[in-house]
């Protein structure tokens, strides 16, 4: 059996996608041109890869066979793109990042002088959105990587025609004002006045997780992205917040306000995404990604 790889690719994107219409998406193409490719690909080989029913399409025991060797093929090509990256001098590329302040500070940062080290090929240009702006532009194709924070227990996976990486995860803290009584279970947080986060970012998610644990609403007061922002208003005595431990080293908490580790509050992952396709990543994206992932070993949160 001679199985060409370009159409391996397309059998691996329905597989991965559930539906040839989701993997015309996921390739950048027509549906017509990944039909064409399956059909060709079944006339070649003279089996069948695709059960087609009124519910859609799955593969055939002869169609996960294949689908199971594009996944090895493509797992050797992103070896060879990372031993190509490895060269050093020979990749070269522009590389746009779009993260968040914690997240610019501790990983993005502190990977840029290494990596021009050892890639003087690749220019990085760091931007600093909030996830939603991140998100929007990586799917325009404005933005080569992300990174995104999530609320480790509640958060969904990746859409499709995207990656996602982890790079650390960090347990979440209470901050509280000074003159506060220092909670030391989590059952005494519902009576006490939170700072609030802005809805629908991880703290809003990791708060409203909390809230359900206990069985209880908890109410807040203000508004707050940034986190230096809650640190602010904490220290200015207007509530509690919940925070992650990056966005609290020593030289950040003000003279007063007390950090608390509590079990049960969960953990903030940070994850980089990158685009996935036919040409996606390129070797100087994998490079970048690689060593955002070498910075955050380095994070102990």
């Amino acid at each position: 059996m001679a199985a060409d790889p370009r159409r391996l690719a397309f059998l691996l994107a329905v597989h991965r996608a559930g539906g040839v219409l989701a993997a015309a998406d996921l390739l950048h193409v027509t549906p017509s041109a990944v039909s064409q490719q399956i059909a060709r690909l079944e006339a070649e080989e003279r089996i069948s890869v695709l059960d087609r029913g009124p519910r859609g399409v799955t593969l055939t025991p002869a169609g996960r066979v294949l689908a199971e060797a594009a996944e090895r093929i493509e797992s050797e090509l992103i070896e060879a793109r990372q031993a190509i990256a490895a060269l050093g001098e020979e990749v070269t590329g522009r590389v746009k990042i779009g993260a968040f302040q914690t997240a610019i500070r501790s990983v993005v940062a502190p990977m840029l002088a290494p990596l021009a080290e050892k890639f003087p090929g690749i220019e990085v240009d760091v931007n600093e959105h909030d996830p939603f702006e991140s998100v929007r532009k990586l799917r325009a194709g404005d933005l080569d990587a992300i990174i995104l924070d999530r609320d480790a227990d509640v958060d969904a996976p990746a859409p499709r025609g995207v990656h996602e990486i982890p790079l650390l995860e960090e347990p979440w803290c209470v901050v509280v004002p000074p003159g506060t009584a220092v909670p030391e279970r989590l059952d005494e947080l519902p009576s006490l006045s939170w700072v609030g986060p802005l809805a629908d970012i991880a703290a809003d998610r990791a708060l409203r997780r909390l809230a359900r644990t206990l069985g209880t609403e908890i109410v807040t007061r203000h508004s707050f992205y940034d986190f230096d922002t809650a640190i602010a208003l904490v220290a200015a005595g207007q509530g509690i917040a919940m925070l992650p431990a990056l966005a609290l080293k020593d030289e950040d908490v003000p003279d007063g306000v007390t950090v608390v580790r509590l079990a049960g509050l969960g953990s903030r992952r940070l994850v980089v995404r990158h685009r996935v396709g036919r040409h996606e990543p390129s070797p100087a994206v994998r490079a970048v990604v690689d060593e955002m992932v070498e910075a955050a070993r380095d994070m102990t949160p």
